[in-house]
């Protein structure tokens, strides 16, 4: 799993996701914003998967 170069709006964690799962960036955004309604630390998940996670080939 990378982080998304194309579907990059903050670090491309979700746009990452989306390529993995073969979904729509959007609708994992979306997802991921109405599970961070939930009391929990999620955020924390997003920032360590943002320092993990390499960036994505680049594409030509």
């Amino acid at each position: 799993m990378h982080r998304s170069r194309e579907h990059r709006i903050i670090a491309g964690v979700c746009g990452g996701i989306a390529d993995r799962l073969g979904l729509p960036p959007t609708f994992v955004r979306i997802v991921w914003l109405l599970l961070s309604l939930i009391p929990g630390p999620l955020w924390i998940l997003y920032v360590v998967l943002w320092i993990i996670m390499p960036n994505g080939p680049q594409r030509h």
